[in-house]
């Protein structure tokens, strides 16, 4: 018969099971060559997240689903828990390559699955550090298994943005890290790293091309191209950053009102008046003006690099979190392309979840057209942004800094779309389509017969006509918008629409329609 033991034992065992995992985690030899070439492993990137000492695991002793690997899959390579953010709990989940090389599996995912729908209950941010190396085989093979894993990810299919969800691309992601990427509300990208389905390897056994892993997924590619990663940051503690400011403008769960923090004046270098050209065919870079705008002039710009002629971002106006979305002239002439539509549906669906207002400023000539733009699938990404604005029911306030033309003025909050505030400058252009193509729409003929100096003088005086019809005193005047406003008025007018709006509670979250919006489409 065994001899009993005593607490201080039973205990003193439990505190050296811990060590072991905690401090050896895969091996101390693997945790060391993490070290040697200066990468945080799993449980130092939680640290950096987390307000210091605040962290507390869940499932310390996961194991392998598989009785033989029982012995070498300490935590089975994830580490979840719960914590504090600037002393708000949120829940943290992390991939630990020293185990399995983080590859998924079924006591993982069930380990994940635990903490999210315990985030979810509680009302939680979670904030996942991906970077699994695919499906764990052998441990996959088989219809049981499969059928397991199944299982284990139905939680995250069917999350409703009940709570905000952060993934945080650490290295090499495969499969499920970068599905549970691609389901986020933030998708930061650590430089170097990738994010892919499947490996370089499977792609060329299934199809017999030839591909390296940052032509699949780099940063790069999902920043440029594909969209799915929202920022891109030098290092992990960049993106810890990035993820601690993200959090800052948002509530821990949709039965929260977004955080309030104290007003703070913009810079001050000059004035909003003195930033937008008056000449029409003059760009300018619509960041500027957010910087003169917003508390501080500090903002978190979302897909920088992106359907570039909308410009999305999170900043704060008298203290209050909104969401912004602005035309950037300096890019296609702030043309709306299938991109940006897409681009401006994910902060719609962001900010109708956590009942950030938005604002938007309008300075666009229309959407963009061609044969490629049509390709892109224009049509379908035109009619789901506009679906998506017109849909949500947070606070929205437009502001018409100066071009306003055809669909997009609608797209972007225009007349009869149900915006809280519709304001223009004196700039501002209002129209079915910009002049310049309406006069060589209507008066082709006229202008082909035309050479030189005389056709250039009458394309000019006929533009200049149907500019005069454009101007934001007309439908001013019909009640088609709110007010024709200075430009240096634009902060206050802004804050007061806040504050006036801010004195309902949070709107139910069954009213909020892009709740249940998938996160890709």
């Amino acid at each position: 018969m065994d001899q009993e033991r005593s607490m201080d034992e039973l205990t003193e065992d439990l505190e050296q099971r811990r060590r072991r995992v905690r401090d050896d985690m895969g091996g101390t030899h693997r945790v060391q060559s993490l070290r040697d070439r200066g990468i945080l492993n799993a449980r130092e990137r939680i640290d950096l997240l987390l307000d210091e000492g605040s962290f507390r695991e869940v499932g310390t002793f996961a194991v392998s689903w598989n009785p033989d690997d029982r012995e070498g899959t300490p935590g089975d390579g994830r580490i979840c828990g719960f914590g504090l953010v600037d002393g708000r709990p949120v829940a943290v989940e992390a991939d630990d390559v020293t185990v399995k090389g983080a590859s998924s599996a079924v006591v993982n995912l069930r380990r994940m699955d635990r903490v999210y729908l315990q985030a979810v209950r509680a009302g939680h941010p979670l904030v996942y550090f991906g970077e699994n190396r695919g499906g764990r085989l052998p441990e996959y093979i088989g219809s049981e298994a499969i059928c397991e894993v199944g299982h284990e990810a139905i939680a995250w299919l069917k999350r409703k943005r009940d709570i905000p969800l952060a993934t945080v691309i650490t290295g090499t992601s495969l499969g499920s890290s970068s599905l549970i990427a691609a389901a986020s509300d933030l998708a930061v990208q650590v430089e170097g790293t990738t994010m892919s389905v499947v490996s370089p390897g499977i792609v060329e056994i299934a199809t017999g091309e030839s591909v390296a892993l940052e032509e699949l997924g780099g940063p790069e590619v999902h920043a440029r191209i594909t969209g799915l990663t929202d920022l891109i940051a030098p290092d992990v503690e960049e993106a810890v950053r990035m993820v601690q400011q993200w959090l800052s403008y948002l509530p821990s769960n949709i039965e929260q009102p977004p955080p309030l923090a104290p007003e703070a004046p913009p810079p001050g270098r000059a004035r909003l008046s003195e930033m937008v050209p008056t000449q029409r065919r003059r760009g300018y870079d619509m960041r500027r003006v957010l910087t003169e705008l917003v508390d501080s002039g500090e903002y978190l710009e979302l897909k920088p690099k992106f359907g570039r002629s909308l410009t999305t971002v999170l900043a704060r106006l008298g203290g209050m979190p909104v969401g912004i979305m602005a035309s950037n002239p300096m890019f296609e002439a702030g043309s709306l392309t299938p991109a940006a539509c897409d681009k401006g549906t994910r902060l719609l669906c962001l900010c109708d979840a956590f009942d950030l207002p938005l604002i938007i400023l309008q300075d666009t000539p229309g959407f963009l057209v061609g044969r490629k733009v049509e390709h892109d699938r224009f049509i379908n990404k035109s009619t789901m942004f506009f679906e998506a604005l017109v849909q949500a029911s947070m606070p929205r306030l437009v502001v018409l800094v100066r071009k306003a033309y055809g669909a997009a003025f609608g797209s972007l909050g225009g007349a009869g779309t149900g915006s809280d505030l519709l304001v223009a400058w004196p700039t501002a252009e209002i129209g079915f389509m910009d002049p310049e193509v309406a006069v060589n729409a209507l008066y082709g003929d006229e202008l082909a017969g035309l050479e030189g100096h005389e056709r250039a003088a009458r394309f000019e005086e006929l533009a200049a006509g149907m500019r005069q019809g454009n101007d934001p005193y007309g439908p001013a005047g019909t009640m088609q918008i709110d007010e024709v406003i200075h430009p240096d008025e634009t902060r206050s007018l802004l804050i007061s629409e806040l504050r006036r709006h801010r004195s309902l509670p949070p709107r139910p979250p069954h009213q909020r329609s892009l709740r249940n919006w998938p996160t890709s489409w």
